[in-house]
Formats: structure tokens, sequence, C-alpha cells
């Protein structure tokens, strides 16, 4: 795999500062990502703009560090920073989209990313305690791999009914299962004689036959010559269903 190229974007606060950018961009190396900074790619006598905007158009991502001063700094329009704002936020750059932006704050405050970045979410470095987490997270942006993949959709488990009726096929064996519970709470006996399930029949007895058929072949219930029985699965079934 191509290690993503990722331009770092920074303000010079403090000599302390820039040595935080230079061992996050150390550590951006040594994981697999080709991090370009300007203390390692840029020499005196160099041109500022045209190594900004040449790295930013070559780039994979930006990663643009976040402090109080980068803020105001980008905010204003005012040194590297706010050359950077230009070039980003203008028609120029055709090989880095919007999403490949990625504010990385280092300090929080009531303002943590610039004004033209304020919609985009960001990766908090400002917690040290926390620091792995927030690296991890951007590594796995960096290098498309993710903690979490979205599954596929799968097939859809329902398919239309053609020539339906209007009872269902689940629910005439429950209606039939509710007659039979009824049946049997009437009885002191295990074996219920078929005579007597067919007293008060909760529909024609054709119909009913046909749905106690098919309650038969699921196993809910057993039929002999003279009675009828509840198997251990139809009795199972009648509770579920609190009938």
């Amino acid at each position: 795999m191509v290690p993503p190229k990722a331009f770092i974007s920074y303000s010079h606060d403090s000599a302390e500062h820039k040595q935080w950018v230079l061992a996050f961009a150390t550590t951006l190396r040594n994981r697999g990502i080709d991090a370009i900074l300007d203390q390692w790619d840029l020499k005196p006598g160099d041109d500022l703009p045209q190594f900004m905007e040449q790295n930013l158009e070559d780039a994979d991502f930006a990663i643009m560090i976040c402090t109080r001063r980068y803020v105001q700094k980008a905010n204003a329009g005012v040194g590297g920073v706010g050359y950077e704002k230009m070039i980003m936020t203008s028609q120029s750059l055709s090989k880095i989209s919007e999403n490949k932006v990625i504010p990385v704050v280092r300090e929080k405050c009531n303002n943590p990313v610039p004004t033209f970045l304020k919609s985009k979410l960001y990766i908090d470095f400002s917690n040290e305690e926390e620091i792995e987490f927030s690296l991890d997270e951007l590594l796995r942006t960096l290098l498309k791999s993710p903690l979490y993949i979205k599954p596929k959709i799968g097939k859809n488990p329902f398919k239309p009914l053609q020539n339906a009726t209007t009872k269902r096929k689940a629910d005439g064996v429950m209606a039939v299962m509710q007659h039979v519970s009824n049946t049997f709470n009437r009885s002191i006996s295990e074996d219920v004689l078929i005579n007597s399930l067919y007293v008060n029949l909760p529909m024609k007895r054709i119909v009913f036959d046909k749905y106690f058929k098919e309650a038969e072949d699921l196993g809910l219930v057993y039929k002999h010559i003279i009675f009828i029985r509840l198997t251990e699965k139809g009795r199972e079934y009648i509770i579920n269903n609190e009938l």
C-alpha cells in the first residue's frame, strides 16, 4: 500500500509546541504515514507560499493542529497559517477534497478550531491521558482502517403475499390452540376425547380441521383415533403465547 501523504499545518507558538509537532509528525511516519512538515522539508531561502501550496495540493490529507494562536491567526488571515487558510478555502485545490481536512485540537478553548473549519469533526489531542486513543482514531482515519466496519444490508426476509386469505396460517393455528387450551382446562385428564374438542368451535368445522392439521404437523398436538393429547412443544406454545 502506498503510504498516505499528510501535510501538517501548525503555528509556531513556542519552541515547546514546535517540539511537540515534530514528535507528532515523527510518530505518524513511524506508523506508516508520509507526514510532510516544514521542519524537515523547508530550508532557509525556500519559497514559503510555494511550499505550502504544492504540498497541500499533493497531500491526501491536511492535518490542522489547532491551538489558541493558530485559531487567532487563521481567523485573522495572518502569517503562514493565514496563507494556508486562503489556499484551503479557495478553488485551487484539485487533489484534496474538503473531507480530507482533519482538525487536531491541541488546546481546548471556546473556539477550538478556526471559523472555516467550524463545521468539521475534530480529533481531540488536548488530554495527554487519552492521547493514545486520539492517535489511534487519527491513524485509522489516515490508513482507512476503521475500528468498526458498517455491515452490509441483508436481504428482506419478507415476501409479498399472493392470493392471501384474511386469516394467516399463524393466526389460524393460534386460534385452534386457544380452543385446545380451553378444552384441556375443562378436562381432568391429559387426554381429551375428540368429540369434546368440537364443542363451541371458534370457526367453521372445515376451517378448524385445516388449522388443527397444521398444529399437528407442527408437533403441537398428538391425535389418536378417539382422543388428542398436548405435546411438550404444544404446552410451551400455549404458555409462551399466553393462551
